[in-house]
């Protein structure tokens, strides 16, 4: 099994760091008696673990699992409200110039595709992340809830407008404007947020079955595509999608690079392509 060139940034024991098959980064919160509830040090390790991720050329795919029974419970409440009666009234503009978001995962803008296996469910900041998530597996009967309005709070960290482009306007106000839990199998058909429902037992074991599926295919098309995805949400008009895509640096390293070459050649010689790591962007 290859490994990546780097070491992964020091961190703490609130994220546990593997690499359980070629090209894959596994990142598993480790607070599972707090229910993985997010707190500013595990916030920082998974900034500074994805930031190198980004820039890790070995690495493909990145799976996001919780220890314990929950995903994530989303923000640690009790922290929240000692800042509230301390009278913190900066929240707003931290928000505002946070970049990738609640958990360093809820906005981030990765072109590398970002799996969430998710044990027991998810929750708030839980569910914010896994909305930004590529592909989710979610275990039988899990859970899932924005609640914050029944906590006086707002989904601000990029839920809001995932789940109303996902699930729709109405669909989403269910979640939104009642703080409503649904189960996975909501989640799954009416919702359209989870992939793939199976035991619990199951859902690392698929998630990286799925991931291997993704390995399967040329890194520099798949990081090209989820470029375009991403191009996708933030432009209405098609064309100005297929225009901006069309002369993107990701578009252009596939154009200008091995894989291309290997995947048509091995389909004219009927065998399975040898992939090269992505050229540094």
């Amino acid at each position: 099994m290859s490994q990546p060139s780097t070491l992964p940034p020091a961190h703490s024991e609130e994220i546990n760091v593997a690499f359980p098959a070629n090209h894959v980064l596994l990142l598993t919160l480790n607070r599972p008696k707090s229910l993985n509830a997010m707190t500013p040090r595990m916030t920082a390790d998974l900034e500074r673990i994805l930031d190198w991720f980004e820039t890790e050329s070995q690495l493909w795919v990145v799976i996001v699992t919780g220890a314990g029974r929950i995903f994530c419970a989303g923000a640690d409440l009790k922290a929240w409200n000692d800042d509230q009666q301390r009278g913190d009234t900066n929240e707003q503009k931290r928000i505002a110039v946070d970049m990738h978001g609640f958990g360093s995962i809820s906005r981030r803008q990765s072109i590398k595709p970002m799996i969430a296996a998710v044990v027991g469910g998810a929750y708030g900041g839980g569910m914010e992340i896994l909305l930004n998530c590529d592909l989710v597996i979610a275990s039988e009967g899990a859970k899932f809830a924005l609640p914050e309005v029944k906590r006086g709070v707002v989904a601000v960290q990029g839920g809001i407008p995932r789940l109303a482009r996902i699930a729709g306007h109405q669909l989403a106000s269910e979640m939104l404007l009642l703080g409503r839990t649904i189960d996975a199998a909501d989640a799954k058909t009416r919702f359209g947020f989870v992939n793939d429902v199976v035991p619990a037992s199951k859902v690392l074991p698929v998630a990286l079955a799925t991931a291997a599926q993704i390995i399967a295919n040329s890194p520099d098309a798949v990081q090209s595509t989820k470029e375009c995805l991403l191009l996708a949400q933030r432009h209405a008009d098609l064309q100005d999608v297929v225009t901006r895509h069309a002369g993107s640096v990701p578009s252009t390293r596939v154009y200008k690079g091995v894989n291309i070459k290997e995947g048509l050649k091995a389909f004219t010689e009927k065998r399975t392509p040898v992939w090269t790591n992505p050229a540094k962007l």
